[in-house]
């Protein structure tokens, strides 16, 4: 049985802000024991696609490049290239990375450390893993710089995922860690039963001009699988690599249908993925954080984002990353979902009813698959013991500045001297303040 370390979302002090819960759980833990001098640590962590909003904030992550360094270790930020997933990219690139996470307040002067997109320019600077014990993938590839980490703290957003259900520790290792190699091998680019070149393909219903997304379409697939002629629209299966870029068009106008299985597979491919991480990095060399709060329905590598599904269910740790996503989800289910939001949609409102399942899937795929093919192939254990963590009592680790307001403004005040206007502020000596309320 795992242990999983928690703290609610409530904040009255500075030693109870979400920040500091964040540094008291990496403690409680014992996160810090991985940790040694001169230790390179990898701090993984998604930093939001293109307008997306319910990323984690990049304060948290420059506490925890503040606490790793205070450590010895010399701590980076990573992730990795994505594959298109869309017609319009924003992160296929490492140019495109930078530029867009920048917009979101990740950069090197912000977080105190240097932004490692960890898998090169286009995706393919990786490091292969054998995966005997997989469930569907028998090797992996995962970015060079975070395969050659000394050590890594996974800081995940706990909220849904289209493809994996929902996304959390697992998700966080299992695809942010994978090379763009990678990303094609867990998402089953060329499978001959799973991928997205064996699906169905039903020409007959393009609207060709008449459709709104015509002209997009016309230049949507960079390996040329898609082909428009002045009759039809044609499917080269051999060129289909799975890079997703066609998702959001060709199989929401109905022409292309994706394998069955497809979302059921690829949660639990995530798994495998997520194991090979760990062991490039190294069996106990691990640690994750997940910060269950702005629970959208969709991940944050979608372009925007929704009302969240339930309420802040609060901050986890673990060294086990099922035990850690199995608490959470566990949380989710017990939890009333929110008012108005996608939960309301679906009918999963109801304490008992599975978020995930109805939320974060296109087609109620089980949010189960994930955690059960982690147990499976030996990447942690859903048996968990959840510890309520208390707040520190001491607020001095987590204050900006040591030195009291006395001592830093006070010979300020002397020196300018003209904070007060000598004949005082020109105000009413008195109002009539009842009518106002």
């Amino acid at each position: 049985m795992a242990k999983v370390y928690h703290m609610d979302d409530r904040s009255q002090s500075i030693q109870t802000s979400l920040v500091a819960k964040m540094l008291t759980l990496f403690d409680a833990a014992g996160f810090g024991e991985m940790i040694r001098p001169g230790d390179v640590v990898a701090i993984k962590v998604h930093m939001g696609e293109f307008n997306n909003t319910a990323y984690i904030r990049p304060v948290y992550v420059t506490a925890l490049v503040e606490k790793i360094r205070s450590l010895g270790g010399d701590p980076m930020v990573v992730d990795t290239t994505t594959l298109p997933y869309w017609p319009f990219t924003s992160r296929s690139t490492a140019l495109d990375y930078l530029n867009t996470v920048a917009r979101n307040g990740f950069t090197h002067a912000a977080l105190g450390c240097p932004i490692v997109i960890a898998d090169g320019y286009i995706g393919t600077d990786d490091v292969r893993i054998d995966l005997p014990e997989g469930f569907i993938l028998k090797e992996q590839y995962i970015g060079t710089g975070i395969a050659l980490a000394d050590a890594m703290i996974a800081l995940s957003h706990f909220k849904g995922h289209p493809m994996g259900t929902f996304g959390g520790a697992i998700k966080n290792i299992g695809v942010g860690c994978a090379s763009k190699r990678g990303k094609f091998n867990l998402h089953l680019g060329k499978h001959p039963r799973y991928g997205l070149n064996a699906r169905h393909w039903m020409p007959e219903r393009c609207l060709k001009e008449e459709c709104p997304q015509y002209q997009v379409c016309l230049h949507l697939c960079p390996s040329g699988a898609i082909e428009h002629t002045p009759e039809t629209i044609l499917f080269h299966r051999e060129r289909c690599v799975g890079c997703l870029a066609c998702v959001g068009v060709v199989t929401m106008c109905g022409v292309a249908f994706l394998p069955d299985d497809y979302f059921d597979v690829t949660a639990a491919a995530i798994a495998d993925s997520a194991l090979a991480a760990v062991k490039a990095v190294g069996e106990g060399r691990v640690g994750y954080i997940n910060l269950a709060l702005d629970i959208s329905p969709w991940c944050d590598c979608v372009n925007y984002s929704d009302r969240p599904i339930v309420p802040n269910l609060g901050l986890f740790a673990s060294w086990d990353p099922v035990a850690l996503d199995s608490a959470c989800l566990q949380k989710a289910k017990e939890s009333a979902g929110m008012p108005g939001s996608l939960a309301a949609t679906k009918g999963a409102m109801d304490p008992g009813a599975p978020k995930f399942s109805a939320c974060g899937s296109f087609l109620g795929v089980s949010e189960e698959i994930q955690p059960n093919v982690g147990q499976r192939i030996g990447l942690g254990t859903r048996e968990f013991e959840l510890v309520e963590v208390p707040a520190a009592e001491d607020p001095t680790p987590f204050l900006c500045t040591q030195v009291p307001a006395g001592a830093k403004l006070g010979k300020l005040f002397v020196k300018k001297g003209d904070l007060i206007p000598s004949d005082g502020f020109q105000r009413e000596d008195q109002v009539e303040i009842e009518e106002m309320r």
